[in-house]
């Protein structure tokens, strides 16, 4: 991943739900945790509250339907011709519940970073949280990836674990949840340091 010389990395997310994580990324560069600005939200569902927090935090958002395009090669070219437009030098998936395709991996790979709510490459998928509690796992934890051509199979760059031996998957997501805000903020960070070194 190449960044540019200069102060700030811009950064564009993707998100189509909640959009926990979103905010998390943009209020640590508000902040200054990290050293970047969050430029543009990209999002799969005009109705997700994430882009209520969009509105509420000043980002530009995206919001697109996907059946609106003839292709998913029609509205990742869309999606680039903005991350161009933009400048953006990283790409965060948080909650982006589409694979990414050839379109935008062939413009952004090596740029394009994604977090997920297992210890991969154990649990791969939408459903990760449901499937490790129903394996009946004691260590769950959250992973950071690059994203590549296979789903949820990029090299990972970091991971967290954490031990839990209840019964209550609501307590097992929330606990994910809290690690995911901070290990996102400070894989971004280490990231930005790294390249401008």
């Amino acid at each position: 991943m190449t960044m540019k010389n200069e102060k700030s990395v811009r950064i564009a997310v993707f998100a189509s739900g909640n959009g926990s994580n979103f905010e998390a990324i943009v209020q640590a560069a508000l902040s200054g945790r990290i050293d970047a600005r969050v430029v543009l939200l990209v999002c799969d569902k005009p109705g997700a509250f994430v882009n209520e927090r969009a509105a509420r935090l000043g980002v530009e958002t995206f919001a697109f339907r996907p059946k609106d395009y003839v292709s998913k090669e029609a509205f990742e070219w869309e999606i680039a011709r903005l991350l161009d437009e933009h400048e953006v030098d990283l790409v965060c998936l948080a909650g982006y519940m589409r694979i990414i395709g050839p379109t935008l991996l062939g413009r952004y790979g090596g740029k394009i970073i994604n977090i997920h709510p297992s210890l991969l490459p154990a649990f791969r998928g939408a459903h990760a949280i449901e499937q490790a509690f129903e394996y009946g796992v004691k260590v769950y934890g959250v992973s950071i990836h690059y994203v590549d051509d296979t789903l949820d199979g990029g090299k990972i760059i970091a991971q967290k674990a954490f031990e839990y031996y209840g019964d209550d998957i609501r307590e097992v997501e929330s606990m994910i949840h809290a690690i995911e805000h901070e290990l996102y903020i400070d894989t971004v960070n280490k990231l930005i340091r790294e390249k401008k070194q």
